[in-house]
């Protein structure tokens, strides 16, 4: 078996993700153009907000929460540029973070939790490339907003 020193593999994977970068640049310029091709003041919302306006229709808000019980098996979505979404259900909870433009889906969050089953704002956060593994950025969460599904109400009285 081959033994590759630490350097190695740090040049080894500083490649990949120039690499990486290098394929992705042509989207991102895109990506890019599209928004600002829509101008300033425009109310045409992005993609992330988009998805995310399709994820809380019917939901209505609830009271911020600095907290929330998450476990290893509940579900997370990354929507790319806009949120992170914790849960299913009846509720989920919208996590912005204090730079929401930087959420990319490409990477992966790791947690640092000070609770086995909850996550909150001062917990520490970072981010990995999905691919390479290295290091993409640390995340500062913002308060958990819950959304709440509205049951409907019967339109039929007596």
């Amino acid at each position: 078996m081959t033994r590759v020193s630490v350097f190695t593999r740090a040049l080894i994977g500083a490649g990949a993700a120039a690499l990486a970068l290098t394929a992705a640049l042509p989207a991102i310029a895109q990506e890019q153009g599209d928004v600002e091709a829509k101008g300033e003041g425009s109310t045409t919302k992005t993609k992330g907000e988009e998805r995310l306006a399709n994820l809380l229709e019917g939901r209505v808000p609830g009271q911020p929460m600095s907290c929330i019980r998450s476990l290893p098996r509940d579900r997370m979505q990354i929507i790319d540029g806009t949120a992170y979404v914790y849960g299913s259900g009846s509720t989920i909870y919208v996590q912005r973070t204090q730079e929401p433009e930087r959420i990319d889906e490409s990477d992966t969050l790791v947690t640092n939790r000070f609770s086995a089953s909850q996550l909150c704002r001062l917990d520490t956060m970072t981010t990995i490339d999905r691919f390479t593994g290295i290091f993409t950025g640390a995340v500062f969460f913002d308060d958990f907003v819950p959304y709440v599904r509205v049951k409907a109400q019967a339109t039929a009285e007596g």
